[in-house]
């Protein structure tokens, strides 16, 4: 074997001088150039400047028909198509994850292990719980998550809503309306809340606030609180909000996702009061609800993920927001609570309005 080697050496001698001439070039021209910038190294970060970037919006449900994710598909779209339009090179993708959470954790391990996607942008309270570790297998991997609150991880940046504010203006009106002498409000100081499931945001802030703002009112209220057991199911909303409604409650606060549905149907069919909440729900079932405390997830979704495309997100912080940002609010201006909703529990409604956006009273989140 070595005396082949040798051979084919010898038969290539003059290749083999001009190679090591070559070499000589260019280790001189190498050394010149340490002193340099390094040209190489500028050319791969100008290509990885214009290399495409896919930015990805998971959705934990179904688009189609919750105001929640059509908000966040559409602020994050405006920001893609508006970095796009100026020559940013980055597109949008939407992953619809279905309404089982037991299958978000490995549909999202599915996304991150792709190496596809830039930036994952979502929004649910339970999301952060299932990235984190997802994330440490995927440190590349950039999150960001609306409508939740998570610390200590910095590929994972999360904003919540103040929606101990969002909530107490819903148990507020709520009570306001069980208490007047609205055609469906009984005697009973009870108001309800249906829930698609228990999680920490539902149990340690919005049903307290809830009956927070009722006891405003009346400090005898109290809150009936159902939980569906998922997001999707309107039958048993609409079994529960019957239940309620027989049981003494007669203004019912939904936060179910799809199951909504199932209680403004029972309300249109029994007669009671429904409170929206997180957009303007009034068109829903007319004369039947009451309020609409609302969050400005398009606002916010598109100014995040412009801040991110630009450079300027301040990644793995947690943020808050509320109404004293314009991101919290009450639809006091739509028509049909207008025509609905007697003047003068609008007028003590717009009262609390104001002491909120003032800092006259201030509803702060832990």
């Amino acid at each position: 074997m070595k005396r082949n080697n040798l051979k084919r050496i010898t038969a290539t001698g003059a290749v083999l001088i001009a190679l090591t001439a070559a070499v000589s070039i260019l280790s001189v021209s190498c050394a010149k150039k340490t002193a340099e910038p390094d040209d190489a190294s500028a050319a791969e970060n100008a290509q990885n400047s214009n290399r495409e970037r896919v930015i990805a919006v998971f959705v934990p449900g179904i688009v189609s028909g919750s105001p929640v994710y059509e908000m966040l598909v559409s602020g994050v779209e405006k920001a893609v198509d508006e970095a796009a339009g100026a020559g940013a090179n980055v597109r949008l993708q939407v992953i619809e994850a279905g309404t089982k959470q037991a299958d978000w954790g490995a549909k999202m391990t599915t996304l991150a292990s792709s190496a596809n996607y830039a930036l994952i942008v979502s929004s649910n309270p339970a999301l952060p719980e299932i990235v984190d570790p997802i994330s440490k297998q995927f440190p590349a991997q950039k999150f960001v998550i609306f409508d939740s609150y998570f610390e200590g991880n910095p590929a994972v940046t999360t904003f919540r809503y103040n929606q101990r504010e969002q909530a107490y203006l819903s148990g507020y009106m709520a009570a306001l309306v069980s208490t007047s002498g609205m055609e469906s409000a009984n005697k009973d100081k009870k108001i309800g809340l249906v829930a698609g499931q228990e999680y920490p945001a539902m149990l340690n802030v919005i049903l307290p606030a809830f009956l927070e703002g009722a006891k405003a009112v009346d400090p005898e209220f109290e809150v009936d609180f159902r939980v569906v057991g998922n997001w999707y199911d309107a039958a048993k909303g609409a079994e529960l909000a019957r239940a309620m409604n027989e049981a003494g409650v007669d203004v019912i606060m939904p936060i179910s996702g799809g199951a909504n549905q199932g209680v403004v149907a029972a309300a249109k069919e029994k007669g009671f009061y429904v409170a929206w909440f997180d957009d303007n729900g009034y068109a829903k079932a007319p004369g039947r609800v009451v309020s609409s405390s609302i969050m400005a997830q398009e606002r916010l979704a598109y100014e995040k993920t412009r801040d991110w495309i630009n450079g300027s997100l301040a990644e793995g912080t947690p943020g808050t927001v509320g109404i004293a940002d314009g991101y919290v609010d009450f639809v006091s201006d739509d028509p049909l609570y207008v025509e609905h909703v007697p003047a003068a529990l609008r007028e003590k409604q717009e009262a609390l309005l104001a002491k909120l956006k003032s800092g006259e009273l201030v509803l702060t989140v832990k």
